[in-house]
């Protein structure tokens, strides 16, 4: 099974940026979709977003435009832009991937629909 490795992770004060980086640790061409999702201490993996082999983009609603998914779905290399970081996001951050088609009615954003998970890259905002 292909291993996700993030990178990125960092300490900043609200307002300030990060920009997580996802790759595969080996080549296995030909993935269907890529997401970030995050978990804080004590509660469930939470969608961030996702992108998908036609460039279609999905982000969660807390999103609000600060946040932008870009990369090479193909290849898994995928980054995650984060801009006026907030407190409320501290939490590790997780690349996930899967390299199967899927039911165009599921919800990309639910930590089911796939199949390799990276070990996660922390994100802490100070205020």
């Amino acid at each position: 099974q292909v291993q996700l490795v993030e990178s990125g992770g960092g300490s900043v004060q609200a307002g300030g940026s990060l920009r997580l980086s996802c790759a595969a640790s080996e080549f296995r061409g030909g993935a269907t979709l890529v997401g970030w999702f995050r978990q804080s201490p004590g509660k469930d993996y939470e969608g961030v977003a996702a992108i998908e082999t036609d460039g279609a983009l999905t982000y969660a609603d807390f999103v609000k435009g600060r946040l932008t998914i870009s990369g090479d779905i193909y290849r898994v290399v995928v980054s995650l832009e984060m801009r006026d970081l907030k407190p409320e996001d501290t939490a590790m951050y997780y690349c996930a991937a899967r390299w199967r088609p899927y039911d165009l009615s599921s919800n990309r954003l639910s930590p089911t629909l796939y199949t390799s998970w990276g070990r996660g890259t922390q994100v802490t905002v100070s205020s």
